[in-house]
Formats: C-alpha cells, structure tokens, sequence
C-alpha cells in the first residue's frame, strides 16, 4: 500500500496540473446533466446535452471573466446558428451540401481573426458534426429545435461553470502560463548544459539542432503568457497579483535571453579547458539553474514559494575560483577566450540573481512595462486580417479550401455508403485534416490507433460491467480522462472518447451497433483526410523555405540593430527592444517547426535534409550570439569604442539583410566577404575598451555564423 507522503505527493502534482481546472470543470458539468436528466426522467436528452458540454469545452479560451462572458456569448450565438441550421437543412442533402461546404470555410478563415477565434471556429464545426450524429437516434425528437436546443443547454451549463471558475480562480491561468514557461526553460538550460561538457566523442551538432528545437517551446509558451497577461491587463495599469505575474513574465524574457546566448563555438572550448574542470562547473551550475527553474514552476502552479538554492552560491563561487585558476595558466594568445569565460560567468551569475529574485528585470511604469496587443482594435482591422488571407499563397486559405472540399466529399461518402452512424466520417476528417502534411500524418496514426483500442475497451466495458450505475460513472470518467490527455496525448484521448461513445449509445441501447461504425468511419475519415492534404493545394513547406530563411535573417538583423544601439544610449528594456528580441525568436522557432514539418513530407518533396538542419542549428548559434549582446548591454563610455561598435554593428546588420534579400530574390549571392570587405570590420584587440572588444568579438563571431550561412544557402541551391 503507498504510504500517506506518497499519496499526498501524488495529490499534489495532480492539483498542480494545468489540466486539472478543466477536468473538474467536465466533471461537475457531466455529472449535473447526468443527474438533472435522470431526476426529470429524460434519459433522451443526455447524449445531446453531454455533447453540447464537450464541444462549448473545446471552444474555450483563456479568458478573464470580463472577456470570457462575450466570448461564451459568441461562442453560443456560433453554436445556436449552426445547430439549427444543421438540424434544418439536414434532411435535404444537396442545400446541406452547399450550407456545410460554406460553413467550414468561413469559421475557418475567421481563425485568421485571432486565436481566440480560431478555437472558437473549432469547437463550432465539431458541434455542427454533434448535431449531425444526434440524428442517428432511432427515435428522432418530434420537433427540429428539441436537438439543437439540448445541445445549447449543455454548452450554456458548461460556460456558465467555466464563468463561475474565472471568476473564482482570475489569476489560475497566468499562472500554469508562466509554470510553462519556466518548465520549458528548465528543459532549455539541461540540454544548454550538455554542451559544456569536455569530453572527446559529443555530437555537438546534434546538441544544438536540439536546442534550436526546445527553443520553439520557450518561444511559443512566451507568446501563450503574453496573450493571457493582456487580456488581464487590458488598457488598465496591472496592480497586485496580475503586476507581480507580469514582473515574473519579463523575469522569464530576461532569463531566456541570457540562456541562449552563445558566447563562444562551444568545440572550440571544449578543447581549450580540455584538462580544467571549468567547463564541467558550468555545466554543473545550467543544472542546478534547471531545476531551480522546476522549482518555480511548481511554486507556481502550487501557489508556494519556490525554495531557495543554497547550492547556487557555492557553485558559482567554485566556478569563479576555477576561471581564476585557469587565467594563471593561459597563454596571452587566449585572451578573448578568457574574456568570453568571463561574459559567461558574469551570465550566469545574472541568471542566478534573477532566479533568486534579487534583480529586478524592469520597471512597469509607461512604455517599458507595456505588452504589443496581437488582438484586432477594431473592426476594419478585423476585416484586414481576414482579407489578407484570402489568396492562394495564405496556408489558411489553402487549409480552408482543402477543409471544405475534404468534409463535402465526407458527406458524399457517407450518403452514398454509410448513411447510419457515418457523420463519424466528418468528425474523423475534420479532426485529422491539419494543415500541414506531417501533422495531418501523426494526427491520423493516434486516431486509428486510439479508435481501435477504444473500440476493444468499449467491448469490454459493455461484457463486464455490472447495471447502473456504473455504466455512467464510466461514461463521465472516459470523458474527463479525453480532456486530460487531449493536447498531450492524442491516442489514449480517442481511445477515451471512444469508450464514451460506446457508453451512450448503450445507455439508448445500440452499444455493440455503433463499435464497428465507429471503427469503419474511422478509417474512412483518416482516408479523406490523407488524400486531401496531398491531393487538394497541398502545403509543401518547401515552396515557403525562402521566405522563411529570409525573414529569419531579417528580423536577426532588427533585433541586433536594437542591441547595438543600446551599447551607445545604454541599456532599457523598452517595447521596440521586446519587440524585436520576441520576433527574431519567433523567427527561429517558425523555422524550427517549418523544418520539422518538412521531415515527414514525402520523400521527394524534401530538399537537402542535412543541409536545412545545419542551417537550423547555425541560424539558431546566430541568435545566441546576438543573444549574448543583448544580455551584457550597457552603454561604452569611451566615443571612439562607440563609434568603433557602431559602425561594425551597422555593418554586420547590412550583411544580414543582403542574404534576406538575397534569399527572397533567388540570386545568388552568398558568397562570404573577401579580404578587403573583411578588412573593414575592426579587430577586437582594436579598440581600448574592454565592452567594445566583447562586442567587437561577438560580432565577428556573427558575421562568421552568416557566411556559414550563405555557404549552406549555396550547397541547397545546388542540391
């Protein structure tokens, strides 16, 4: 038997989950339907009721409760336009037809609108797809708007709980963002942490392509905490809990910079600090910063205070006393060498300050405590953004054209094959289409695969379980189990839904019936699916490869014109910078995922593998150099290291932005600078000032990452 600490560990993480305020929520909502519909005796009502309550949770953002009150208003205005229109058409398929293919297209193109609305759009057609399904009954209600209005009682049963919860819990979202966003840091710094280690045989390559990787995820929880800290800040200035959940949102930023600074080729000291330990300090200091960052998110999500790290001290204090060392035996020959060890000291010292809350990373008053609202500000804005999408070129377009003509073949199908229990084929094809090729793979290899094993424990569960009122306790846990494990693992939530769906229709006595169906509209689905995504515009990520280098490179070269000018005006952390920093790292982890798309294309719509992943892995050591400047800003004191840092930086930033141009132009033009352009770039031992030769020194390093670059652009041209 586990011993009581065990279980209240078990409790704990279980209570700290980001998943669990949603669960509990589907719990309280299923559970009150369940018992509301046997109290009144209207066992009919139930699937449609539940369904309602799943599709309203799957259109649910994370809103505060101001703004989650108009959002679940749209939600249902979305829903109660589809359901009745769905429950009216229905019967004549060739208006049904036309009104499903136009349906899709729209909410898909209002995701252009903003996220919000994307998921919105979502959870509408899979309600659309629910109304479809409640026609399967074999005794129909005898009005139209019976269906459709159970299916909006029970979204409006669960947004009014979810309501209920903002209020209750406004500062419960911010804070599993943030736990995010540090859990995904402590994921960085480990794999950061790995390439310290001085030993022969380490593919450090690989290392780095990793990082590059785990850098999309520190990027895209970033963004994730930014949107929810607006829509709690608003136009107002954040005070109490939401300012220190901001201050702790620029601590993460400040930190994420410093960790992916780069101030050295990590082979090259590798091999000078080969028989020194003062690599393995380093490493040894990434980790315990690591699990430092574990600890905050836990505090988080746990409201505690994160305990603090005795071990850092000393660790840092070996680590000085070990660069120390090392200095006495250098050569002179060496000194930027040492010079970068010292930056790199001085980093992870300011980390460690960071994470122990003695440095603050910035004041919330005016500009430099204000966040870029990504949301539309007004109607013609919203109009702007959906009208930009509407070509060809846009992936959403494509997405929403393929949708369309992917769910009206679906519907053809199955009225022509499987008119009972084939509206599975519509919700299998509008859950596995994707809009990309190798998510649209992945996605259809889970839903098979959990369709099958949930089929399996459905039978089981219908064989083995005694009379009520287990049967319906089973039904809520499966359901709840789908949400748990929906984002993170696809298979074992179809496996759950299925068991779900095979319980409700027990409960209308056709449980066997509809196992096979299931199965059968699974895989016919996934087929629709499939043959869409290659078939109808298909999205190579290969017809997009230069656009995204060229702005990878492009917003490389902003955020480095910010940081230069920064070392002559001195250091803030204003909203330009922010925004050029978040950029360029969005450009990073945009061509991170582009690139892991492109791996499970096709085999002939891949080009140069090897190549692209070293252009991945060496733009990505790029913006760890230009990291390592932002993270040592200050402003040089002497006018002629200045000017000297100046006109070196504007230089690098024009080098940048000829290959962007380069890039998007299809010319040929990467070749690396001659001699006498190389001359033009000051030496580091040039200039008297200790932080110009610092950034004189990552500069070169920089524009020795860009030519290796162009040489990479040259070789997959070529390939």
């Amino acid at each position: 038997m586990p011993s009581h600490p065990a279980l209240l560990h078990y409790w704990r993480r279980l209570r700290g989950s980001d998943r669990f305020a949603e669960c509990q929520r589907v719990l309280l909502a299923l559970g009150g339907v369940i018992l509301y519909c046997l109290w009144r005796n209207q066992a009919a009502a139930m699937i449609p009721a539940m369904l309602g309550v799943i599709a309203c949770a799957l259109a649910e953002t994370e809103d505060h409760w101001r703004n989650r009150s108009l959002t679940l208003l749209v939600t249902l205005c979305c829903f109660a336009g589809v359901a009745f229109t769905v429950e009216w058409l229905l019967p004549h398929p060739w208006p049904f037809a036309f009104a499903l293919a136009a349906m899709t297209f729209v909410l898909v193109m209002l995701g252009s609108i903003s996220a919000r609305y994307a998921t919105i759009a979502g959870g509408t057609l899979i309600l659309a797809v629910y109304t479809m399904i409640g026609t399967d009954s074999p005794h129909p209600p005898a009005s139209l708007l019976t269906e459709p209005l159970q299916l909006l009682v029970g979204a409006a049963w669960y947004g009014l709980l979810s309501l209920l919860w903002s209020v209750l819990s406004p500062q419960l979202a911010v804070r599993h963002a943030l736990a995010r966003v540090f859990d995904a840091l402590a994921d960085y710094l480990e794999t950061k942490s790995a390439l310290f280690t001085p030993v022969h045989g380490i593919d450090r390559d690989a290392l780095l392509l990793t990082l590059a990787m785990q850098n999309e995820h520190v990027v895209e929880a970033l963004n994730d905490t930014r949107i929810v800290l607006i829509d709690r800040i608003g136009m107002r200035r954040p005070r109490g809990a939401t300012a220190a959940r901001l201050q702790l949102y620029f601590k993460a930023q400040d930190i994420h910079e410093r960790v992916s600074s780069a101030h050295y080729p990590y082979i090259e000291l590798a091999e000078a600090f080969y028989h020194s330990d003062v690599l393995f300090r380093c490493e040894h200091m990434l980790r315990l910063q690591a699990r430092q960052c574990r600890g905050q998110a836990e505090a988080l999500r746990l409201r505690t205070s994160p305990r603090p790290a005795a071990d850092l001290r000393t660790a840092q204090s070996d680590l000085r006393d070990a660069i120390d060392a090392v200095r006495g035996t250098m050569q002179p020959a060496s000194e930027q060498l040492l010079r970068s060890l010292d930056a790199l000291l001085r980093n992870i010292a300011a980390i460690q300050a960071l994470l122990e809350n003695e440095q603050s990373p910035m004041t919330l008053d005016g500009e430099d405590g204000a966040l870029q609202n990504p949301g539309p500000q007004t109607l013609g804005e919203v109009w702007e953004r959906i009208a930009i999408q509407l070509t060809p070129r846009s992936s959403r377009f494509r997405h929403a054209i393929r949708l369309t003509l992917a769910l009206t073949a679906g519907f053809g199908v199955l009225r022509l094959v499987h008119p009972l229990h084939g509206y599975w084929i519509l919700l299998t094809t509008l859950l596995v289409c994707q809009p990309s090729y190798g998510a649209t793979l992945a996605r259809m290899l889970q839903r098979v695969s959990g369709t099958v094993i949930g089929v399996v424990l459905g039978w089981a569960s219908l064989r083995l379980l005694p009379a009520e009122p287990w049967p319906l306790l089973l039904t809520v846990l499966s359901c709840v189990v789908f949400f748990a494990a929906r984002l993170r693992r696809y298979t074992l939530a179809t496996a759950s839904i299925t068991v779900f769906v095979v319980l409700c229709f027990s409960e209308a006595g056709h449980g066997y019936d509809v196992m096979w169906p299931r199965l059968l509209d699974t895989l016919i689905g996934s087929a629709i699916a499939a043959l869409s995504i290659y078939l109808v515009l298909p999205d190579w990520q290969g017809r997009q490869l230069d656009q995204v280098l060229s702005n990878t490179m492009r917003n490389d070269a902003r955020y480095l014109q910010q940081v230069i000018a920064q070392y002559v005006h001195g250091k803030r952390d204003d909203l330009p910078y922010r925004i050029a920093r978040r950029e360029a790292h969005n450009a990073d982890a945009a061509l991170s995922g582009m690139l892991a798309n492109m791996l499970r294309e096709p085999g002939r719509r891949q080009r140069g593998n090897e190549d692209l992943l070293r252009f991945l892995t060496i733009a990505h050591t790029m913006l760890g150099h230009i990291s390592a400047l932002g993270a040592h800003r200050q402003a040089i004191g002497c006018a002629e290291a200045r000017d000297t840092v100046t006109l070196a930086g504007n230089l690098v930033v024009t080098r940048l932005e000829q290959l962007a141009d380069a890039l998007v132009a299809r010319v040929g033009a990467f070749a690396p600078e001659s001699e006498a352009e190389q001359s033009v770039m000051p030496g580091v031992d040039g200039a008297d000032d200790e932080v110009a030769r610092l950034v004189l020194g990552q500069l070169g390093l920089i524009l020795a990452q860009r030519n290796r670059l162009g040489s990479v652009v040259c070789d997959i041209r070529n390939g």
